[in-house]
């Protein structure tokens, strides 16, 4: 009796063994997946300030350099010529539209990828989203600004903490929360030419509750997607960067969502 219970002891401790070790290899893969998003993140708003701080100038003189055209903005603030050709050319449709232009070619792309060319175009990303929202310190407070991010990173954490912990199959949320994101797109077309601000104001409340539960979905699906891709590093590598890029999409546009509803303009 004692050898079966020892037998029995020692099956389990194997089981244990390999538990320990999945998980360890688990919380390794999302670490890097959130390290990754987490780079990205202030990659973007590094570039977004940089490129805000050379495209205004309190000298108007400076400003007058652009073909003696004077842009004022508030705050005794002017446009440079820099300012002028990424704010006020169609140079600036370009900005708006590269990062969603990059967003489809790592998803269509990223299996053909090398590991470093899947980085590099993970960083190229990042940093064409942060000249693409250079203009949030155009209009709203660099005290709004920060106090909103905070919010969000609050907020996208206690998300995405729940996504990992829960029990609970979120796979059935994706198609409703996905139909959600194609409306919010289709409306924000449709606003720029319309200038709605009452439009602007769903689309936003909408975004906030489509991209909050993305946050909780697209975690459970980072998380379940390890046990499918563990054992082979490049495709391991290359999963964690498209998992930061839907956690780092999922984290920008709360935060764009949440600045229109609660940033202090200039």
């Amino acid at each position: 009796m004692a050898q079966i219970d020892n037998r029995y002891a020692h099956v389990g401790s194997a089981a244990q063994t390999r538990g320990d070790v999945v998980d360890a290899g688990l919380r390794a893969y999302m670490l890097r997946v959130y390290n990754y998003m987490a780079v990205g993140v202030a990659l973007t708003g590094l570039v977004a300030y940089a490129i805000y701080t050379l495209a205004v100038t309190t000298d108007p003189a400076l400003a007058a350099q652009a073909g003696g055209r004077v842009m004022g903005l508030r705050n005794g603030l002017f446009l440079t010529p820099f300012g002028q050709l990424v704010f006020a050319s169609p140079l600036k449709w370009v900005l708006m539209l590269a990062p969603l232009a990059m967003v489809f070619f790592m998803s269509f792309r990223v299996d053909k990828m090398s590991v470093g060319a899947a980085q590099m175009s993970f960083w190229a990303f990042a940093a064409l989203m942060g000249a693409s929202m250079s203009t949030i310190f155009l209009v709203f407070t660099g005290v709004s600004i920060t106090r909103v991010f905070f919010i969000t990173a609050a907020t996208f954490g206690a998300l995405s903490l729940w996504g990992y912990t829960t029990k609970k199959d979120l796979s059935g949320w994706g198609t409703f929360l996905i139909m959600g994101v194609i409306g919010i797109v289709i409306a924000s077309v449709v606003n720029l030419f319309l200038q709605s601000s009452a439009l602007q104001f769903a689309i936003s409340v909408i975004g906030v509750l489509a991209f909050a539960g993305l946050t909780a979905y697209d975690t459970q699906r980072i998380k379940d997607m390890y046990y499918e891709v563990a054992g082979d590093a490049a495709v391991m590598t290359k999963a964690a960067i498209m998992g930061a890029l839907s956690l780092y999409l999922d984290f920008v546009n709360m935060f764009q969502a949440l600045l229109y509803l609660f940033g202090n303009r200039e």
